[in-house]
């Protein structure tokens, strides 16, 4: 597979998790209180972001190089690692406010990037 085909695919998969956390944000609504106590609403948008984190590993490294200015990859690996190392401290809050704020951004990125690559 080229490093074109391989940046492209993991791109869809992840465009695929932003859609889940929309779709999921639809159901239950964009309230921190409810997220806060609904352990179903928290894993439905934590997974997701998780898989965003884990798929951003395995990009190429040229491909991340060119796109840091636009995305900060460190941070979405870094959100990976939170989850993955079982860290009991997660701040719901944090994960909220990512799902909210940065996957729209990760989204709007993620089409445009799609877009160039499938032409």
């Amino acid at each position: 597979m080229s490093n074109l085909n391989r940046n492209l695919t993991i791109l869809l998969h992840m465009k695929e998790y932003c859609e889940q956390i929309e779709k999921t944000f639809e159901i239950f609504g964009k309230n921190i209180e409810e997220f806060n106590k609904n352990v179903v609403f928290r894993n439905a948008i934590s997974m997701p972001i998780f898989q965003i984190g884990e798929l951003a590993n395995h990009l190429t490294a040229d491909y991340l190089t060119e796109t840091q200015n636009d995305i900060n990859w460190n941070e979405v690996r870094g959100m990976r690692n939170r989850f993955a190392h079982g860290y009991f401290d997660m701040d719901y809050n944090i994960i909220f406010d990512t799902a909210l704020k940065d996957i729209p951004i990760i989204k709007e990125f993620i089409d445009k990037e799609i877009k160039k690559l499938m032409k």
